[in-house]
């Protein structure tokens, strides 16, 4: 449990739901975290035990941040799609097998007596480095996450974009190479998120030492190799890592190039584990973007890491009870 402040101003209860842990925190209007609790997710074990452990989570957050659950504004919840933002059922995400039409906003208005709203995770992201994180005080904002997967969403003049069905912006699934690798996600070939993942960056790396491409890469030695091994060996001068690194780099260039033509925002917010490489991927895609993109898109457009942290998430739940709730 992270370290508690108590509340006296608005605040709400976040709930966020991802394939590994399930993560609930009381966050207060100007997005200060007033309590945390995490908790795995066990997935395989289906909703029923996962959802009673998450509403448990709530509890104990709302406890901890010297709160009750009557004077909280409601209840933000995040989670991957596909699911329905409007009526609040999670229609079938696919890293929560077995979770098919679960109406977990009613369950939540059940649990905790008062409302509550769901949102696609990247969605909620966005709203959150908008309202809270890197993109605060700009009109225009694209968020991305590089993680498992590639997520986000969009805020344009103010409002989160949620498209007609209620998961429009879906930034992991443009298509960057024609025919090219299958995406776990959507199963369409050559998504983004099939290249620029960390999964994905990692299944590359694999691969090639498997098929003896990777000459005397010292990620031969690797049992199982990770992204973060990849940008380790980039980092050593290692030619394999680096020319997998290199294609990377430019689909992710090539991606981000299309999104910034298509929306021209005024802040391309990129957050996730695959981030973590810092200046060995920020400013080469900068650099791709502003070669490539339209000239006045690549002018308006600065791209930059998200903020939050641990507490992202959360935050990004908390951003959507506030838009939504207020």
């Amino acid at each position: 449990m992270a370290e508690h402040h108590p509340t006296a101003s608005p605040a709400v209860l976040a709930l966020d739901i991802g394939g590994t842990k399930l993560a609930a925190g009381v966050v207060a209007a100007d997005g200060t975290v007033l309590s945390s609790a995490v908790c795995p997710t066990r997935a395989p074990e289906g909703p029923d035990q996962a959802l009673k452990r998450l509403i448990d989570l709530g509890r104990q957050a709302v406890a901890s941040a010297g709160a009750d659950l009557g004077g909280l504004i409601g209840t933000g919840i995040g989670c991957g799609g596909p699911l329905d933002p409007y009526t609040g059922v999670l229609t079938g995400p696919p890293h929560l097998p077995g979770w098919v039409d679960v109406p977990i906003t009613e369950l939540a208005r059940a649990a905790y007596g008062h409302d509550a709203v769901l949102d696609n995770d990247g969605t909620a992201g966005a709203a959150g480095q908008w309202r809270f994180g890197a993109g605060r005080g700009s009109d225009h904002v694209v968020y991305l996450t590089l993680s498992t997967g590639v997520g986000g969403g969009a805020v344009f003049e103010g409002r989160t974009f949620r498209g007609a069905a209620g998961n429009g912006g879906e930034p992991g699934h443009v298509t960057v190479r024609s025919g090219g690798r299958r995406c776990r996600s959507c199963e369409r070939a050559g998504c983004l998120e099939a290249y620029a993942s960390g999964t994905s960056i990692a299944e590359r790396a694999r691969e090639g030492l498997a098929e003896g491409a990777g000459g005397d890469s010292a990620l031969n030695a690797l049992e199982d190799v990770t992204a973060a091994d990849v940008t380790a060996a980039v980092r050593a001068g290692d030619p394999f890592a680096t020319a997998l690194w290199e294609e990377t780099l430019d689909l992710l260039g090539s991606g981000l190039t299309s999104i910034v033509n298509l929306y021209e925002p005024e802040v391309l917010v990129l957050g996730g584990g695959v981030t973590r490489a810092a200046d060995l991927l920020f400013e080469p895609v900068r650099r791709r973007v502003a070669a490539q993109a339209m000239g006045p898109a690549a002018a308006a457009v600065r791209i930059v890491p998200a903020t939050g942290g641990e507490h992202a998430g959360l935050l990004g739940a908390a951003a959507v009870a506030f838009e939504r709730l207020t």
